[in-house]
């Protein structure tokens, strides 16, 4: 199913920011392969946010500098300024993301096909909006399943586990992936977010922790959110 192999893990990102940099070196570091999904229109935007009571950075990379920094990784859309996508008319709805993945498109030098749902909200009109008038071939939703099993709805799909709120469940998940023998397709995505590991800073090296416990597996391939999701088109 995945190169031969029938277990994958992939990452998904979204913003953006330009603490994409370091969760890169380490993803690079250990043979990880991640997708960041990205605002074209707030590129290269300063910004900040205060999460848990600690203000964290929010600046966005530049536009110039997407296609060196995402480089072996996969660029997908986000909307072009992070509306909420149910609160549009259609013609707003096809902009927001058909623009945003133009404009990528342009500044990584391939076609765009997947992106994240601003704010994770999607209902079955936007999908089906999408999937008429885009070129998006898959949309991930905020919600997780915690399950290793394919999400079946490409344009509505629900990773395994949004990491940030509970390590102790990342690394349980990580260790059964492992262990898993399995004559079917299973996936392990983790979602998030880079500057929410700035909230607590000490959980860059729990995560690199982490890639290191998962990486190099034989019976494991490792690849983007299309690269995964693209075998159940």
């Amino acid at each position: 199913m995945f190169n031969g192999k029938k277990k994958a893990i992939t990452f998904s990102y979204d913003d953006g920011v330009t603490q994409d940099i370091r969760l890169i070196e380490i993803f690079n570091k250990y043979n990880m392969k991640a997708t960041f999904n990205i605002n074209s229109e707030l590129l290269g935007r300063e910004n900040t946010l205060v999460r848990n009571g600690v203000q964290v950075n929010h600046t966005k990379n530049k536009p110039e500098d997407v296609k060196y920094i995402y480089q072996g990784h996969e660029v997908a859309a986000h909307t072009l300024t992070h509306p909420n996508l149910t609160k549009l008319d259609d013609e707003q709805l096809i902009r927001q993301v058909e623009q945003d993945r133009l404009n990528l498109s342009e500044l990584v030098g391939y076609e765009v096909k997947g992106m994240a749902y601003p704010c994770g909200d999607c209902d079955d009109h936007v999908a089906e909006v999408i999937k008429n008038n885009t070129g998006i071939k898959y949309a991930r939703l905020v919600g997780v399943t915690k399950s290793f099993e394919p999400y079946e709805d490409l344009l509505q799909y629900k990773g395994t586990l949004y990491h940030h709120p509970d390590w102790d469940m990342l690394f349980d998940m990580g260790k059964k992936f492992l262990e898993l023998e399995t004559d079917t397709p299973k996936v392990f995505y983790i979602w998030g977010h880079a500057y929410e590991f700035d909230i607590y800073p000490e959980r860059w090296e729990v995560f690199e922790e982490f890639c290191k416990m998962m990486s190099n597996k034989s019976d494991i391939f490792y690849g983007t959110n299309i690269e995964v999701l693209g075998q159940f088109e």
